[in-house]
């Protein structure tokens, strides 16, 4: 598999990831999602191929302050092989680069898939309340 940046022809084959991944929510529309990307660090929505297939991706975020991970997916069938764990090094790397000193994520409740995955590499609770507030709504 290899690691690239996105590129604009992705786009229907990196929503149909993200849906068969589970990680798409009605109220946020994936395609502006990418848009809201594309237009800060497009370099860092990353996907991985295999061939000519997208098998995977992850959208990595820094402000200035805290690095933060989206859209972590990885097809079912490549799943448990290592690609997870190489675009979270990947995405460590990169916010390294740029003097980021943390990295935040979140998790939906009752992904304890996911938060076995996070707490392999390093990731552990913080004590914390996530607070979220819509200034757009995409439905």
């Amino acid at each position: 598999m290899s690691l690239r940046a996105f590129r604009r022809s992705d786009t229907d084959a990196l929503v149909a990831l993200w849906q068969v991944c589970g990680l798409t929510r009605p109220w946020n529309d994936p395609y502006r999602d990418i848009e809201r990307k594309l237009a800060v660090d497009p370099e860092l929505l990353v996907v991985g191929e295999r061939g000519d297939e997208i098998v995977a991706s992850i959208m990595i975020g820094y402000e200035g302050h805290r690095g933060w991970i989206n859209y972590l997916s990885v097809a079912p069938g490549c799943q448990r092989q290592g690609i997870g764990r190489r675009l979270m090094a990947h995405a460590e790397e990169a916010l390294r680069e740029r003097g980021c000193p943390k990295i935040n994520l979140m998790i939906r409740d009752g992904n304890t898939q996911a938060m076995a995955f996070y707490r392999r590499l390093g990731y552990v609770e913080d004590a914390a309340t996530a607070l979220g507030k819509r200034l757009e709504a995409d439905g």
